[in-house]
């Protein structure tokens, strides 16, 4: 896998923001609107809705994993301009996010927020910022990989603790005022195969 995803922050609403936008962090919409006062769930759902319904599956399909892989986590919900980010916490603060999966028009990408201190002896984490890396979900079945458990399980290892006996809940945010489009249209001719982890 070729590292090409630049973990760099530009100046933040918040570093979790930049989780989703750690791939273009200059273009960050600089006017965020609060959230509006509804049901969580369906303020997710009209976010995830805004995408072509393949990729909305896979949104919905990795926030099923995820919250049955992390019992107890607080999901933490960014509509932000460049990507949905829903990121995975032992807490409502800030600094006990361990993971997030940012939603793009075409895919989807794992986010370790402290990446840069995992050991990756396959290399399959991107970036070369302090902080973050991540890795791109091609497919739903690289959660399952070996490689990427065990990054996974380092990254819940080195973090504050998640309580699995307390019910996980979701929290919106923020919603950026403005957004990139959600439903992207595919480049002119064939698309360009996007390549599997590698098999070293």
């Amino acid at each position: 896998m070729a590292i090409q995803a630049q973990a760099k922050t530009s100046a933040p609403l918040s570093a979790l923001v930049d989780l989703a936008s750690a791939l273009a962090p200059e273009v960050l919409a600089p006017e965020v609107l609060a959230p509006e006062v509804m049901d969580a769930e369906t303020q997710i759902e009209g976010f995830i809705d805004k995408f072509a319904d393949t990729v909305a599956a896979e949104i919905r399909a990795a926030r099923a994993e995820m919250r049955h892989r992390l019992p107890g986590a607080v999901e933490l919900v960014y509509d932000n301009y460049n990507a949905l980010a829903i990121g995975y916490s032992a807490s409502e603060r800030l600094k006990d996010v361990i993971f997030s999966i940012a939603c793009f028009p075409h895919w989807l990408r794992l986010f370790f927020y402290h990446g840069a201190s995992l050991e990756d002896p396959h290399g399959l984490l991107e970036g070369e910022g302090a902080q973050v890396r991540s890795i791109k979900l091609t497919s739903l079945a690289i959660l399952e990989d070996l490689r990427v458990r065990a990054l996974m399980d380092q990254a819940l290892a080195k973090a504050a603790p998640i309580d699995p006996s307390r019910p996980s809940r979701s929290i919106v945010k923020s919603i950026a005022a403005r957004q990139r489009p959600r439903r992207a249209p595919d480049p002119p001719g064939r698309r360009r195969a996007r390549p599997d982890l590698p098999s070293h």
